[in-house]
Parts: C-alpha cells; structure tokens; sequence
C-alpha cells in the first residue's frame, strides 16, 4: 500500500518559501491574560508628564549651562 507523503521531498528551497507567523511570547502573555480579565481602558494621551524622569530636578540640572 503506497502513500501519498512516501516520495514527498521537501527540499531546502520549499522550507525557505514557508510562511510562518506566530505570536511574540509578550503577545501570547497578553492574550491569555485579557481573556482572564479584561484590561482598564487607557487614555489616547495624557495630560500627566511622562513618568517624572524627564521632568525631574537631576536631569535639570544637566541642562543648564555652567
């Protein structure tokens, strides 16, 4: 009894042409966790300064000139 896949070759050429698409584990990881509990939603923009390291007094005192 002969199969189909006996005399299939899959040479070097036919891998390379593969697609393949799959998921970044962070995006696998955020996936599986919103399907848990859906995420808050966020504002487009915010009115709030980034985090406060680029407007904290360290960094300010780099950019004065001496």
């Amino acid at each position: 009894m002969a199969d189909d896949w006996d005399d299939l070759v899959l040479d070097e050429d036919f891998i390379r042409s593969a697609e393949t698409s799959e998921p970044s584990a962070r995006a696998r990881m955020l996936a599986a966790r919103w399907r848990r509990e859906k995420p808050e939603p966020q504002p487009w923009r915010s009115d709030e300064p980034p985090a406060g390291w680029f407007f904290s007094k360290g960094r300010r005192r780099k950019w004065r000139r001496r």
